[in-house]
């Protein structure tokens, strides 16, 4: 398996980076995290804590800021090398363009700040400057390379927090992912609740209570025939169970591996209006 693994992901890496090996280009890595670092200059620690400032500022604000570090964008500029990367990686919700990207090219000593066009009024162009030459450059000056991250995205998020926003969309809830973890959690507090419930109000009542309670919320989150489905269900497990708040369950979740299913950080389709800052240390 091993074997035959390999070389496809070989030559996937050859497809996917070929142009810009051909165009003598620093090719744009694919985008899976909100801070990339292709220098080691980070710890693990340090990224995953700009990255949480990054992710809360999209899940309030709908925002998506990206911090990027590379050795080198030779032979481009590092304004140019930032529009590409912009442009592929599409940060920013589309039709909002509200992204952001701070690029870094360690061993150039270049950093560009590259905006979308919906930021373009909080973070404009003598913005992002005074963001580089006041908290950035004079940290990385000191080979405090995670200080002047954290200190420019800190400001970028001040900004975007004063910006009137589009509120962010919440995801629906997906019959393929989220459901299976909603009926999982629902059994359990049938089966917790009906316990307790049956103690406090005896066995057919606290059914009657379970079922009406699991009808509802069902009906709320999907539909009517789902809701009398369920509020039978609930109501017959409650009604059978012999979980009890005095006693020991003989239930168990058998070593459920359920978790959240975080996938790889996406951009949104936004695209850059080419505003920004560059600069360098």
């Amino acid at each position: 398996m091993i074997k035959n693994t390999l070389p496809r992901a070989a030559l996937a890496a050859v497809l996917l980076f070929a142009p810009a090996f051909a165009a003598g280009q620093v090719p744009v890595p694919p985008l899976a995290a909100r801070v990339t670092d292709l220098t080691g200059t980070l710890s693990g620690e340090q990224r995953a804590a700009v990255e949480a400032r990054l992710a809360e500022l999209e899940s309030r604000k709908g925002s998506q800021v990206a911090v990027l570090l590379v050795p080198t964008v030779q032979p481009e500029t590092i304004e140019q090398y930032a529009t590409r990367v912009f442009d592929q990686w599409k940060l920013g919700r589309k039709g909002v363009n509200d992204g952001v990207l701070l690029a870094i090219a360690r061993n150039d000593r270049k950093l560009r700040i590259e905006v979308g066009y919906g930021l373009e009024g909080a973070i404009p162009d003598a913005y992002a400057k005074r963001i580089i030459e006041e908290d950035i450059t004079p940290r990385f000056r000191q080979g405090d390379f995670f200080g002047g991250v954290s200190a420019g995205v800190d400001r970028i998020v001040k900004l975007v927090d004063g910006e009137a926003m589009p509120p962010p969309e919440r995801p629906a809830l997906s019959r393929d992912s989220d459901y299976p973890d909603l009926l999982f959690y629902g059994f359990v507090a049938v089966l917790v609740l009906g316990g307790v419930l049956r103690a406090l109000f005896g066995r057919l009542l606290a059914a009657g209570i379970i079922g009406l309670a699991a009808g509802v919320v069902t009906f709320i989150l999907y539909n009517v025939i789902a809701a009398v489905i369920i509020a039978i269900l609930a109501f017959l497990i409650t009604l059978a169970n012999k979980f009890s708040s005095g006693g020991g369950s003989s239930w168990s979740s058998g070593g459920s591996s359920w978790s959240s299913g975080g996938g790889g950080f996406s951009g949104g389709g936004g695209s850059s209006g080419g505003g920004g800052a560059s600069g360098s240390w």
